[in-house]
């Protein structure tokens, strides 16, 4: 009994030190800084856009059909445009390690408001408008990438590591809250359709125009939202903080040459 009681300092210990801290040197200096909350809000934010925009339209698609002429085909392709932005994910991978955070997310934010743009362009021609929204929601998809991705690096570079796990749940969850909340907004401003009450050729004119109204609008308010997000991370966005929050944060990592050829020395 004794002996465990004397061992419990010890096992707070770490196993392996740092390597390149100098055992007999001090420790290496680190700080938190409270701005690392408005950066994971405004990462958390853009996530959430990014989710929502993805899953804009399986909500309201049989609105969409209506208004739009899309087909069930038409509405699996905007929903697949968000896996096939993840065609090029190694180069958005290579661009956060090597130019940091501040630059991959300003890219993503900036394929993120292009999309939303192209695909609010109000043309009369339903087919030009269809390809416009197709693209919109690929340039969309080629933000997912980093925004579902860089929650753990986000977290390991500004919060302690007591608070890592709490950043990395936020950051990560909030672009599944974005999809989340498209089946809210977008059956509460966007009315299905309706041809009851007057004749049908009436009906199919004036519901038609108001649908596509509606869908619009919700659309300028996607747009509206990111191109704020995207002001704000052009203005404020720090790649990351002076001062590392823990040893961790500071530590140099492997290249990808070295860390493959370290993974195929081990069979197991």
């Amino acid at each position: 009994m004794g002996a465990a009681g004397s061992s419990a300092e010890d096992e707070r210990e770490p196993l392996l030190a740092p390597p390149h801290a100098d055992p007999a040197g001090p420790p290496a200096h680190s700080r938190v800084y409270g701005r690392r909350w408005l950066v994971l809000s405004l990462f958390s934010l853009l996530a959430f856009m990014q989710g929502m925009v993805w899953n804009f339209w399986g909500p309201i698609q049989s609105s969409a059909a209506r208004a739009f002429g899309f087909t069930g085909s038409d509405i699996a392709l905007l929903v697949l445009w968000g896996p096939a932005g993840f065609g090029p994910w190694l180069l958005f991978m290579w661009l956060m390690d090597k130019k940091g955070l501040r630059a991959s997310l300003l890219l993503s934010a900036f394929f993120m408001l292009l999309g939303s743009a192209l695909r609010s362009i109000p043309l009369t021609e339903l087919p030009l408008r269809r390809w416009l929204i197709h693209g919109g929601h690929l340039l969309n998809g080629l933000a997912g990438p980093t925004i579902m991705s860089a929650g753990p690096f986000l977290s390991t570079t500004w919060f302690a590591p007591d608070q890592r796990a709490t950043a990395t749940a936020v950051a990560s969850l909030f672009c599944y809250l974005g999809s989340a909340a498209s089946f809210l907004v977008g059956p509460q401003v966007v009315p299905a359709p309706n041809g009851t009450g007057v004749p049908a050729a009436a009906v199919t004119a004036v519901s038609d125009a108001f649908i596509r109204d509606r869908i619009q609008l919700v659309m300028y308010a996607e747009l509206s939202a990111i191109a704020v997000l995207f002001a704000a991370v052009l203005l404020y966005f720090p790649s990351r903080p002076p001062q590392p929050p823990s040893v961790a944060a500071a530590s140099q990592r492997l290249s990808y040459r070295s860390s493959i050829c370290r993974l195929l020395r081990k069979p197991q």
